[in-house]
């Protein structure tokens, strides 16, 4: 985990002009820009320059800020948060106007510091905005490896809605040229692209740094007021060039072979710690309690891996599918089930054909977990249809997701949740359960609307 002070020199900023000088070349396509902040003077130091050069071209770009940028000096006797707050609203609308005097600013006004836990309200409010009007062709957001909590929170949110809106997402370091050096293997060389930037937008970036004045001049002489952005430090933003880690929408990472999980399986016996771990455990009471039936005739659990959760759901259902795409899985599942007769377990893959198609439906129930985000977003948005056709007149779907990224994932657990949502309401299903939490998602979907209670009998 980095740590760093941000009011110290860090790395000299000449050690990184010459790579950052040799970077390949990038511009953001015609059509929509959204930029993104966590807070305000991210959008100027991150992509001053892109904004100033968009508004040149007579294509001026959104401008997001995500938070109302509140905690940036904290224990200061000179402006109380609430006021350092509408200061901070006037300078990144100053600092706007003189980098693109046509672009819209929308302040979300979530608490500084605070994206993680209101990732679903950013999350919703994102993607209002970003479906709202033409198709949004680039957005930019901070880079998920800063070092800043909010900053790579933001941006998860912004990898999994440009893959869900098909567009690049191209998200901006800032921190990183504070804490790193040019040979620290966190620095995404390969994935690293600059925008020139001509002389004038160098200029105009430069005078919209000054507008945010409660970042770059003390309050006072107390300690705590002393500037947020060191001096030394701003020296690296006064280059011809802006960097960004720029993921195309063509570059979306495909979806994991089956060979993937044989070598997990290879290497660890229960690669997913199921059986030890106190967080699985957990998670598979959740799933059992969600089910809105006691029991079930028929049923598909998709992505079974060594069958622990398996063995939860067979003691609900009169016959149980089990599918997974690794053989060592699938053996471990055998021996684990080998005294329940009515549980069959077989090859299968969401998504997959020939040998490793589903098997046919109906089923009552569907439970899919731990299992979307291995898919790329177009092929998990053309299998949902497909899987939910399997279910059963009154059938039930089930899907729980892990929420934090995996670097091998093409997906994170969130687009997954959305491409069912919409899916599941294309096919008319009701949903009956959501559950959020800062670890997972569950969704229960049923093509029968009504509550357990209902079921029941209670009302």
């Amino acid at each position: 985990m980095v740590t760093f002070d941000a009011r110290t020199p860090g790395t000299a900023p000449h050690v990184w002009d010459e790579p950052l000088a040799a970077l390949p070349p990038w511009r953001p396509l015609p059509g929509r820009t959204v930029v993104v902040a966590a807070h305000p003077d991210d959008e100027t130091l991150t992509a001053g320059g892109l904004l100033a050069e968009l508004a040149a071209t007579g294509h001026p770009a959104e401008v997001v800020v995500v938070t109302d940028g509140a905690g940036s000096h904290p224990g200061s006797p000179t402006l109380h948060p609430t006021t350092l707050a509408r200061r901070r609203v006037d300078e990144v609308r100053r600092a706007v106007e003189l980098l693109s005097p046509g672009s819209r600013v929308t302040l979300l006004g979530h608490p500084d510091g605070g994206v993680r836990e209101a990732r679903d309200r950013v999350t919703a409010e994102l993607r209002a905005l970003l479906t709202d009007g033409e198709p949004v062709r680039t957005l930019v957001t901070t880079w998920r490896g800063d070092g800043h909590r909010d900053h790579r929170v933001l941006a998860e949110i912004g990898a999994g809605l440009a893959a869900e809106l098909r567009c690049t997402h191209a998200e901006a370091p800032l921190w990183l040229w504070h804490w790193a050096t040019p040979d620290d293997p966190a620095v995404p060389w390969d994935a690293l692209r600059a925008v020139p930037l001509p002389d004038r937008a160098v200029v105009l970036k430069q005078r919209a740094i000054a507008a945010h004045e409660t970042q770059v001049h003390a309050l006072s002489d107390d300690p705590t007021d002393a500037p947020v952005l060191h001096p030394r430090f701003l020296q690296g933003f006064t280059r011809d060039v802006e960097p960004f880690v720029v993921t195309e929408p063509d570059a979306v990472r495909p979806s994991l072979p089956a060979s993937y999980f044989d070598a997990t399986y290879a290497r660890h016996a229960d690669p997913w710690g199921f059986t030890d771990r106190p967080y699985e455990a957990r998670k598979r009471a959740l799933t059992l309690a969600a089910l809105p039936d006691d029991r079930y005739a028929r049923a598909l659990e998709v992505g079974c891996a060594i069958g622990v959760l398996t063995a939860g759901l067979a003691a609900r259902c009169d016959a149980l599918t089990a599918t997974d795409v690794a053989e060592a899985a699938l053996e471990r599942a055998r021996e684990r089930l080998a005294d329940a007769p009515h549980v069959r377990l077989v090859r299968g893959a969401l998504g997959g054909a020939g040998d490793d198609a589903l098997p046919d439906g109906p089923f009552d129930l569907v439970v899919l977990s731990e299992v979307g985000y291995y898919l790329s977003w177009p092929d998990l948005t053309a299998a949902l249809p497909d899987l939910l056709a399997r279910l059963a007149p009154g059938g039930t779907v089930l899907a729980c997701h892990w929420r934090h990224p995996v670097a091998d994932y093409p997906l994170p657990g969130d687009a997954v949740h959305r491409a069912l949502t919409r899916a599941a309401r294309e096919a008319d299903l009701a949903r009956l359960v959501e559950h959020r939490e800062a670890d997972l998602l569950l969704d229960v979907w049923s093509r029968d609307p009504r509550s357990v209670a209902e079921r029941t009998g209670l009302r």
